[in-house]
């Protein structure tokens, strides 16, 4: 395994960075213990900014320090995924009605393109195309509402779905259903029904996590 060295005066948290890019890309997968020797003599670093980065990810939830057994990255359980997704259902749902309530006829606008390319994405197949699309629509979405601690939240919450093996969209018919909750959403806020924007994004939410415990059903009779 090569890794390009980081200069000397690079900050820990690019350390981090680094660490969690490998995390999300399984190139490091759960479980995974984490050598802090080689890594460090990979990047030519010392130990001090490494660990820094460790403690960083593991307030992340991205790795799990254990005492006198070091350094793992974090195992998401089936569990687990139901929590989370119970939580950001709750947390997109609030983000949803805070637009639906606040949204400039700009932002609303804006929602409608990128909505457009997740419409132009499924026609074609494209599901790494909708996968953008889709992240966009929410992360514009989560801006307008305009409250940072929701954002933080969500986004340290999506971090640690990322640990999951399998993406809900790879679930047969899980695109298509999609797209169809993201027109209901669209509706809803475009009707400034806060109400329905939110109950949508709900269902939405728990429809990506039935996705996933569908996939993990299967992989698990085939085993």
């Amino acid at each position: 395994m090569t890794a390009s060295r980081i200069a000397p005066l690079a900050l820990y948290q690019e350390v981090a960075e680094r660490l969690r890019q490998r995390i999300f890309s399984h190139e490091l997968p759960p479980g995974t213990w984490v050598d802090e020797q080689a890594l460090a003599e990979q990047y030519g670093i010392s130990r001090t900014p490494l660990r820094e980065a460790l403690k960083v990810l593991a307030s992340e939830g991205l790795v799990t320090l254990k005492p006198r057994r070091g350094c793992y990255v974090t195992e998401i359980s089936e569990r687990d995924l139901d929590e989370i997704f119970t939580v950001m259902a709750l947390l997109e749902g609030q983000c949803a009605r805070a637009t639906a309530q606040r949204a400039s006829d700009t932002g609303l606008a804006r929602l409608r393109q990128i909505h457009a390319e997740l419409e132009r994405a499924a026609r074609t197949g494209d599901i790494n195309g909708f996968f953008e699309a889709n992240q966009a629509f929410h992360h514009e979405l989560q801006e307008i509402a305009d409250n940072r601690w929701l954002l933080q939240v969500i986004a340290d919450l999506r971090k640690v779905i990322k640990l999951s093996r399998h993406h809900s969209l790879f679930s047969e018919g899980r695109l298509e259903q999609s797209l169809a909750e993201h027109r209901a959403i669209l509706d809803a806020l475009l009707a400034r029904d806060a109400d329905a924007a939110e109950l949508r994004m709900q269902e939405h939410i728990r429809g990506g996590r039935s996705a996933l415990a569908r996939i993990a059903r299967a992989r698990s009779r085939a085993a």
